[in-house]
């Protein structure tokens, strides 16, 4: 029977971080739950033990049952009638199969029925089973809205919609429109409070939602009549049951067909707002995105892990010339590299769930208790750490789940370009991953105050300080090398005081900067477990080379260059 918990070692090795004891303890209120809930646990082996058997629940769902439905499900996708969206076969027997297994709302709290679970955990989940099915893991995932509710709602909201998550009720969040995408600050659908039904009433349209008609959805609207900028803009809840949204269509997409995407027209719709008006972007909708990104960051490596895996098996097993092809030097080269690039967007991915873990139990504990000045200054750093490792994650692991799933198609071969294999159906998933929950180029956007201010240069600072073993030593100053001509380049950037011509190489300072924390984060992994060794020093091989690369273009980029550049636009 396959099991994608315990076929997969790099998930048991990052349950195992020395940060793990710090974030169950606070997840646990110092293990006082178990006085409420005779199921919590009393220790962190406790809790581990009781993590582990919940991932090898999931995982052997995730291997038997979503795996299996997952060709199924991409041929099937989606149907629309009646104004009721009707989920593929498969998808329908995941969903229920989680659900019965009680494995909704792992993350909420006990008292709305959650099993109190880390974001680290849930993670691993969203990993597991995007490796399974990345469009379930796109209707899995969305209970993240679930968080917000819990994180911002008034008591009473939450006491309704929370238990209903582990009920298996889904979730969807409606935030972009025909004329607002990427820029939610321009987002109109309207919202007026209805004195006679004391509610509030949304008309509009949005655009691209993914699982448009779940029956729990956050929607972001208009509330301040004239406004026209992120402040007149405020978050609510809308419950399908109501019957007042037309699903307009589900679109004809290029992968991911087993999640739907939706049109939706909303008329009067009853709704319910969430937290403060006027907060709605600023606040709790920027908060979604923020885990939303960390989500799609799970399901990139979900993805690049499959797709990996795809391309090794086949490569084992294909012969030309009289050899098995995984014999060739291009092969095993490509492959290799697939599997550096999965380990460090995985460490990647870990390493930031932590930080959120991190600053937001912190934050948790201080609404209920008065935080030290040594608690209050942990919570601020981590959150800073989360503030720009988030984009970064996005950035990187969703760049590189498409390149490692465009490698697994050319270690097919023709074979791959075919219907007949699995990779094929990776790479048309892999796509939409740089570009919904912002596109990599906003992730720059983002990413790019972490080295304007100085947080990435700090970070990696202190992974230079942490001591490594003789043998990592080399790969270690080969970084050493690599943070010293990345503040070079940063310094010559600045000097040259034309913010056009930063902005414009601002992608090739972040990847700088994400190639040299990448390349740090595997060789503290192989300084504590030895089969990293070789994925630390394929990546930061060719790390090095890329910056390299990265720098000379900055140092020979002149006005000129970005004049030529600039002349698109006439």
């Amino acid at each position: 029977m396959e099991n994608f918990f315990s076929d997969n070692e790099h998930l048991k090795f990052h349950l195992s971080h020395h940060l793990m004891k710090d974030i169950v303890k606070l997840s646990e209120n110092d293990y006082k739950e178990y006085k409420l809930y005779d199921y919590a646990p009393i220790d962190f082996e406790d809790a581990i033990d009781s993590y582990t058997k919940v991932l090898e629940v999931i995982g052997e769902i995730c291997g038997e049952t979503i795996a299996s439905n997952a060709e199924d499900v991409d041929k099937e996708g989606v149907t629309l009638a009646d104004n009721v969206v009707t989920y593929a076969k498969g998808t329908q027997q995941n969903h229920e199969m989680l659900r019965d297994a009680g494995m909704y709302g792992l993350s909420l709290p006990r008292k709305y029925d959650g099993l109190n679970f880390p974001m680290v955990l849930t993670i691993m989940v969203a990993e597991m089973i995007a490796r399974a099915d990345a469009s379930f893991s796109n209707i899995w995932s969305l209970q993240d809205c679930a968080e917000t509710i819990n994180e911002f709602a008034s008591e009473e909201l939450k006491s309704q919609y929370l238990p209903l998550i582990h009920k298996g009720y889904t979730c969807s969040m409606a935030l972009t429109e025909p004329d607002a995408g990427s820029d939610l600050q321009a987002v109109m659908l309207k919202a007026h409070y209805d004195d006679k039904a004391k509610c509030w009433r949304l008309n509009g349209v949005k655009r691209f939602i993914t699982n448009g008609d779940a029956d729990i959805q956050l929607v972001l609207a208009r509330s301040e009549e004239d406004s026209t900028d992120a402040r007149g803009l405020s978050c609510f809840i809308y419950n399908r049951k109501d019957n007042a949204v037309t699903v307009r269509r589900v679109e004809n997409k290029l992968g991911i067909k087993g999640a739907p995407t939706c049109e939706l027209v909303y008329k009067n719709a009853p709704a319910q707002l969430i937290g403060d008006e006027r907060m709605g972007l600023i606040r709790y909708v920027m908060s979604l995105m923020n885990a939303a990104r960390l989500g799609i960051g799970a399901q990139s490596v979900g993805l690049a892990e499959a797709a990996y895996r795809e391309g090794l098996k086949y490569a084992h097993e294909r012969e030309q010339f009289g050899k098995k092809i995984i014999e060739f030097a291009p092969v095993y080269e490509m492959l290799a590299s697939m599997r550096a690039k999965t380990d460090g967007i995985r460490s990647l991915l870990y390493e930031t769930a932590r930080f959120v873990d991190m600053y937001k139990l912190l934050t948790k504990a201080g609404k209920v208790q008065t935080l030290s000045n040594e608690e209050r200054d942990t919570m601020k750093y981590y959150q800073r750490l989360a503030d720009i490792y988030t984009p970064l994650l996005k950035l990187f692991s969703s760049e590189y789940c498409n390149q490692i799933a465009y490698d697994a198609i050319q270690i097919h071969g023709g074979t791959g370009y075919m219907k007949d294999f699995p990779a094929e159906r990776l790479y048309r998933d892999a796509r939409i991953t740089t570009i919904y929950e912002g596109t990599s180029q906003l992730q720059v956007v983002a990413a790019i105050r972490g080295i304007s201010g100085g947080g990435f240069l700090k970070r990696i600072k202190e992974y230079e300080a942490i001591n490594v073993k003789a043998e990592l030593q080399l790969l270690k100053n080969t970084l050493i090398d690599m943070t010293h001509r990345f503040e070079t380049i940063g310094n010559f950037l600045k000097e040259k005081n034309n913010a056009e011509m930063y902005d414009f190489n601002a992608r090739r300072l972040v990847e700088i900067a994400g190639n040299i924390i990448i390349g740090y984060l595997l060789v503290l992994d192989a300084d504590k477990c030895d089969k990293y060794e070789n994925s630390a020093r394929i990546f930061i091989q060719m790390a090095n080379a890329e910056n390299q690369e990265k720098e000379n273009y900055i140092k020979n980029f002149t006005e000129n260059d970005l004049a030529a550049y600039q002349a698109i636009k006439e």
